[in-house]
């Protein structure tokens, strides 16, 4: 079958390269892709939030399944468009895709179906929101409602910090996606990812995953994007599983049924475990990224499977097989991040380094410029590694780091750190 992904990052790259192994797979283009998928896929350049120019690369090229990486084109309709065109889609609606798109709508869902999250309360001005917090007190977290681009989330631990992301977010740092302003207890725990597959009725787990979302070593300075991440996850036992599944995700899905807007696709459940159980921080409503490099390189070809059943509404018909095994990504990112950077600085190094079943680097921001490969972003590579201990996946990942040469770049050197 031909096959489009659509999205240009590092997790649109490990999805390509599971998808790429499956004998099902006869042609495969990623829109717009980067310069690491360009080596084993076709590339369009087309905008994925277009749903015009999604429909008219789907028809040129005879396009039988799409595969929609990135939160934005959820949020913007184009699942909506392809099934209306009645092109096979994995990805939610838009309707669904609210999940992700405002926090306040899934603190709406979680009320309906008692799911366990956070208290929270929710501001379309400073402020109430300033009064609301002087009465709560520190440590609390202050979102921005809208898309953020996994940021616009400030954990304050003392209330001047909360105060300034008050009025960081309303000032407009986030854009739209800063309209209203959810703000949250502060739950204290470990946090991990868990990613489901939903085909509207059915659910089906298909891996954990932690990622280290601070930008030093040791869980120190702002947020980011995600600088690495590991899979499994051992904070998410079978039995904390098994109580996300029955309290939190298929009363999810259940209650998006039950309003008309079943949801279809990967939820990707952030969740803080203390004491044995889990609660919900957030939904994502696409593949985390980096956590997806790490299960993508343990699902391999099955991924493509996995990904079919969902869309044709046969999830209960199918199981994700896992080897005994684990993976660790390190995010290679441009000094400065997640400030100020700089971009076409000029990478060097890969060429040496091993691709196979258990040694990857995934491209996130890179180009080809005079057949030179450049970095365009702020998170620019994934290195990424398996192993039969998580320990010998670190040190094969760390291995190839130290082989690229690239002075701009930085990586944290404790990735896994939580669970070794």
């Amino acid at each position: 079958m031909n096959i489009l992904i659509l999205g240009g990052g590092g997790r649109e790259h490990a999805l390509a390269w599971a998808v790429k192994q499956n004998p099902k797979c006869d042609r495969l283009i990623v829109a717009p892709g980067n310069a690491g998928i360009g080596a084993i896929a076709e590339l369009a350049a087309l905008d994925p939030c277009d749903a015009t120019a999604v429909l008219a690369c789907v028809e040129e090229n005879a396009v039988d399944f799409v595969i929609i990486g990135p939160e934005a084109p959820l949020a913007a309709g184009v699942a909506d468009a392809l099934r209306e065109a009645g092109i096979l889609t994995f990805g939610p609606s838009a309707a669904a895709a609210r999940l992700e798109a405002s926090k306040a709508f899934t603190k709406e869902i979680c009320d309906a179906c008692g799911a366990p999250t956070a208290a929270y309360a929710r501001f379309t001005e400073a402020g109430a929101a300033k009064d609301y917090v002087r009465a709560q007190g520190a440590p609390i977290v202050v979102k921005a409602d809208g898309l953020a681009a996994g940021k616009g989330v400030i954990v304050a631990m003392t209330l001047d910090e909360a105060l300034a992301g008050i009025d960081e977010i309303f000032g407009g740092a986030f854009g739209e996606a800063g309209a209203e302003v959810v703000i949250e207890e502060f739950m204290a725990g470990e946090e991990a990812s868990f990613f489901i597959l939903s085909d509207g009725v059915n659910v089906l787990p298909i891996g954990t995953a932690q990622d280290h979302k601070r930008v030093g070593d040791g869980d120190t300075g702002p947020n980011t994007g995600g600088m690495g991440a590991y899979s499994p996850a051992p904070v998410l036992s079978e039995a904390i599983q098994t109580q996300v599944l029955d309290e939190i995700v298929r009363p999810t899905v259940a209650e998006m049924a039950r309003r008309g807007t079943p949801f279809q696709g990967v939820l990707y459940a952030g969740l803080m475990i203390e004491n044995g159980r889990a609660r919900l921080v957030e939904y994502n409503v696409r593949f985390g990224d980096p956590e997806c490099q790490v299960l993508m390189l343990r699902l391999g070809a099955q991924a493509l499977d996995l990904l079919l059943a969902c869309a044709e509404g046969r999830l209960d018909q199918i199981r994700a097989q896992w080897a005994d095994d684990h993976a660790l990504t390190v995010v290679m990112a441009a000094q400065g991040y997640p400030g100020a950077y700089a971009k076409g600085t000029v990478i060097t190094g890969l060429d040496v380094l091993p691709e196979d079943s258990s040694h990857m680097v995934f491209h996130a921001g890179t180009a080809l410029r005079n057949d030179q490969l450049i970095a365009t972003g702020g998170r620019v590579l994934n290195v990424t590694a398996r192993g039969a201990t998580l320990r010998e996946a670190q040190e094969r990942a760390y291995a190839m780091v130290d082989r690229i040469d690239w002075p701009e770049g930085f990586c944290r050197r404790d990735i896994g750190w939580r669970a070794l």
